[in-house]
């Protein structure tokens, strides 16, 4: 029963790491930078979104 405890403290503690990195865009950030983007393309990518949060 001691062992269930520990497991459902780290489950929780897990869970809210991982709200954390995902309300920070770590991995957003992460999987952005995985590959060399060129800065053209940053602009269309950018302007793209731009169009597309105005509809």
């Amino acid at each position: 029963m001691n062992k269930l405890s520990r497991n459902t403290e780290f489950e929780k503690i897990f869970k809210q790491f991982k709200r954390e990195v995902e309300r920070e865009g770590i991995i957003k950030e992460i999987k952005a930078r995985e590959y060399y983007e060129k800065p053209s393309e940053i602009r269309k990518r950018k302007k793209a979104k731009k169009y597309k949060s105005q509809k």
